[in-house]
């Protein structure tokens, strides 16, 4: 098989545009955020107050690295990490001001770029490629190494 033709040298190749438009639609809005760090605080925005184990769950990262992504949010005073009251050695986190405001800033340009990252297809075939990723990432989550949980009721 040409790798040209293989599912995983096509899904890394999409990573890397879909990155690269991340990246520079960041830029030409004057906006310093990686795509992880748009995960992270949306995350955090939707459930204030979970832990960074929570959110590397939740948005399918391994926690070490995830920790890093925190601890960048944190010197830049976008998210504000507390003592959890039921466990002293988590830590809640909440966004800042700055980092509401940041993501709100941001998400305009996330959305609208969007389509281009599936540039070359139509309305119907990008709803049906998203559906496809979709059922494939879920058949395959298990097999992550960082794979997704969604929140549990209490979080």
């Amino acid at each position: 098989m040409d790798i040209h033709t293989m599912p995983g040298h096509l899904i890394r190749r999409l990573n890397q545009i879909s990155v690269a438009l991340f990246m520079d639609r960041m830029a030409a809005a004057g906006l310093k955020l990686t795509p992880v760090q748009f995960a992270a605080l949306s995350a955090i925005r939707d459930h204030p107050g979970i832990d960074q184990a929570t959110v590397a769950g939740l948005v399918a990262y391994d926690r070490a690295t995830l920790g890093k992504v925190i601890d960048r949010l944190d010197a830049r005073g976008l998210v504000l990490r507390r003592i959890a009251a039921q466990d002293r050695r988590a830590r809640e986190l909440t966004l800042t001001e700055a980092g509401e405001a940041l993501l709100e800033t941001a998400r305009p340009h996330v959305d609208a770029l969007q389509p281009d990252i599936l540039a070359g297809l139509d309305a119907a075939e990008r709803a049906e490629v998203l559906r496809l990723l979709h059922k494939a990432t879920l058949a395959g989550n298990a097999l992550s190494r960082a794979p997704l949980k969604a929140p549990t009721e209490e979080e």
